[in-house]
């Protein structure tokens, strides 16, 4: 048995949490520097950040088996719903007229189906990559003074959750073997192949209930559903160089889990087939003895 990750993960991040109060230079806003524009994608964001609620309600139905995951739960849920209120803390000081209404806010709050819990946690990582990237690049578009702070340090925040999911995805690996690595693999093909999709790959833009289809996505719940594409799109001009960050970052980090160097989804995918083929040559000699029985 591997030991907890839990308590050291919680005093990393605590070590290092930001105070809304005292570390956001509310001070400096500059209201001829936010459009109008500007200001309802805060809003979007902050409804979109909201949907940590159901996530983390669907963590820890599909990881009851896994306490030290469930109690990081903890941390990811605080951290990740402060995103929310800080973005809505800025639209209640500055721009009153858009802060989302709860009804808004519960509007993303909706069941996911159950789904195997180590292609979600591949899957939420490669998702915390990829808005480390996008509030990045927010970051960058945004003009006025506070926003662009406050982008830069959710951002921030986004790439310590990625780095904390792959501390659980290394402890899978001991626990779980190439069951772990294939479920890991399969997930990060799909993320690393994703400039070949129309739209963009993120938890946020999945299909996640079967019998709400097609309002089930995060997304599609939204005030303005087509909000995302345009953003990435128009607004904050999220082209293939940043693309192309992702799925290095991708590819980097499962080139550190698995100990073996990927330039490409083709590289990774083909370690894909490898440990599938793997685990079905094992596989073959118990159902051999099943039917034999």
């Amino acid at each position: 048995m591997t030991e907890m990750l839990y308590p050291e993960l919680y005093k990393s991040l605590e070590a290092v949490r930001w105070n809304m109060e005292k570390d956001i230079p509310w001070d400096k806003f500059d209201a001829s520097q936010l459009t109008d524009d500007q200001a309802r994608t805060i809003k979007m964001n902050a409804i979109t950040e909201w949907a940590a609620l159901p996530a983390t309600e669907m963590f820890l139905r599909d990881n009851r088996d896994d306490s030290d995951f469930s109690a990081f739960m903890s941390v990811w849920f605080f951290e990740e719903q402060k995103h929310s209120l800080v973005l809505m803390e800025y639209l209640r000081r500055f721009r009153p007229d858009l802060v989302p209404t709860e009804a808004e806010l519960h509007a993303v709050r909706f069941p996911f189906d159950p789904a195997p819990p180590l292609e979600t946690l591949m899957l939420h990582f490669c998702g915390e990559i990829r808005l480390n990237h996008w509030y990045r690049r927010a970051a960058e578009w945004h003009t006025e003074p506070v926003i662009k702070h406050i982008y830069e340090v959710i951002s921030r925040d986004e790439a310590r959750h990625g780095g904390a999911y792959l501390r659980y995805m290394k402890k899978a690996l001991t626990n779980f073997g190439d069951n772990a690595r294939a479920a890991f693999a399969k997930i990060g093909v799909l993320m690393a192949a994703a400039r070949r999709t129309e739209k963009p790959l993120h938890p946020t833009n999945l299909h996640v209930n079967k019998e709400l289809f097609p309002n089930d996505t995060v997304q599609s719940r939204l005030p303005e559903p087509e909000w995302l594409e345009h953003w990435l799109d128009e607004q904050i001009k999220f082209d293939d160089s940043w693309e192309k960050k992702v799925v290095e970052r991708i590819l980097h980090n499962m080139s550190l889990l698995f100990e073996r160097t990927f330039a490409t989804a083709q590289d990774l995918n083909r370690y894909r087939k490898e440990i599938t083929v793997r685990l079905a040559a094992v596989a073959a000699p118990a159902s051999a003895v099943a039917a034999s029985a």
